[in-house]
């Protein structure tokens, strides 16, 4: 199943985002953490 142009930039957004919420944690641990989960998310999302 493939994704609509609004849906891919939709994505696109969302993973920007959370790449910049990581960018900005000053925790080195607690960005390690956000990082290893949208890595892992992204993992499953190749698996499925």
């Amino acid at each position: 199943m493939g994704m609509t142009d609004k849906q891919f930039q939709s994505w696109v957004r969302f993973m920007l985002e959370a790449l910049l919420e990581i960018k900005a944690e000053t925790d080195p641990e607690k960005r390690d953490a956000r990082m290893e989960k949208i890595l892992d998310n992204l993992q499953r999302t190749l698996e499925d």
